[in-house]
């Protein structure tokens, strides 16, 4: 089995997080067994890329911490969790965009068989 580059795949962590967030606030450790489950097994995000990204991606505005009881009876341990902004899911949208076009170059290149 050929296995993900971690090179190939890095532009994209934001995105996969950024995918998550869309649908709920959640925390790290959530976060990283959804990307798991997500893609099948083929790519696990590292707990330092993660919390890098969470890092980055605060300081640029796309996704906002708090603090949470982890039970909502107020019995559970304490998270941080990370939800997604407007200008988050601006961002999101244009990765999207960019994707679609870098799959589309990278396609033609697969595809190109040279003149014969």
């Amino acid at each position: 089995m050929v296995a993900i580059s971690s090179d190939v795949i890095r532009g994209y962590n934001d995105t996969m997080i950024l995918s998550i967030l869309k649908k709920e606030p959640s925390y790290g450790y959530s976060i990283s067994k959804q990307i798991k489950t997500i893609s099948d097994g083929k790519y696990a995000i590292k707990e330092t890329t993660l919390y890098s990204a969470f890092t980055r991606m605060e300081k640029n505005e796309y996704i906002e911490s708090f603090v949470a009881e982890q039970s909502p009876d107020g019995n559970g341990k304490k998270r941080t969790y990370y939800r997604i902004t407007d200008k988050g899911l601006e961002y999101y949208d244009s990765k999207c965009e960019e994707w679609e076009l870098t799959k589309e170059v990278v396609e033609n290149f697969i595809e190109y068989k040279g003149e014969e």
